[in-house]
């Protein structure tokens, strides 16, 4: 599969067969969707910069809550989770995705607010690339990002939600989580293609420009 950052907590992925989008945003979040299509989009959650369906071209089927699913090929789990670490008494409501793309395991983690519980944590077991909110204020900060990525055990983390020049979002920037992963002068790709055979033996971060 192919995974492209363009922009937020908004991804394309691209398997075989399916074309998904996650958390599509409006013009005014800074970034640009340009002209996307999917078969699928997933909802994290209903807050505009996470649920802007009329960005997205196609007629494609929308999950906006926990759940199991089977769509064409891709097989997706919602789990319940919060916006905050109040019980989403402030923000409400986050809804989780663990989806099977080309038989990899994708987890995207929307708007996470808190740390994962034991239960949450089981839930979740086995993912092998890791979608995860870095940037704080309304969501997970780079140091409870790095300790959800120790919790799940993935092979493959990218960040997301986090500062860029191009947001207009009051977000912390990407390198206190890299700092707290051990890493320093990280570069940025245009995309990343994942299949199950090139999946890295350790948990690697892997940092994208967003579109």
């Amino acid at each position: 599969m192919e995974i492209v950052w363009l922009g937020h907590a908004c991804f394309r992925i691209k398997g075989k067969e399916t074309n998904l989008i996650t958390d599509p945003f409006p013009k005014n979040l800074g970034y640009s969707l340009g002209r996307v299509t999917a078969d699928i989009v997933t909802v994290s959650h209903p807050h505009p910069g996470h649920s802007y369906l009329e960005g997205v071209a196609g007629d494609p089927k929308v999950v906006r809550r926990p759940g199991e699913y089977e769509i064409g090929n891709v097989l997706i789990n919602g789990f319940s989770t919060f916006h905050d670490d109040e019980q989403g008494k402030r923000l409400g409501k986050n809804t989780v995705y663990l989806m099977e793309i080309d038989q990899v395991l994708v987890c995207h983690l929307g708007d996470l607010g808190h740390i994962l519980t034991p239960d949450q944590v089981g839930e979740l077991s086995g993912v092998e690339v890791l979608l995860v909110p870095v940037g704080g204020k309304s969501t997970l900060d780079g140091a409870a990002a790095a300790r959800t990525v120790r919790l799940l055990e993935p092979r493959l983390v990218i960040p997301m939600h986090f500062k860029t020049p191009a947001t207009t979002r009051d977000l912390e920037p990407v390198d206190r989580f890299l700092k707290e992963m051990g890493l320093k002068d990280h570069e940025p790709q245009a995309k990343l293609s994942v299949t199950k055979s090139n999946l890295p033996a350790n948990t690697q971060v892997v940092l994208l420009e967003h579109r």
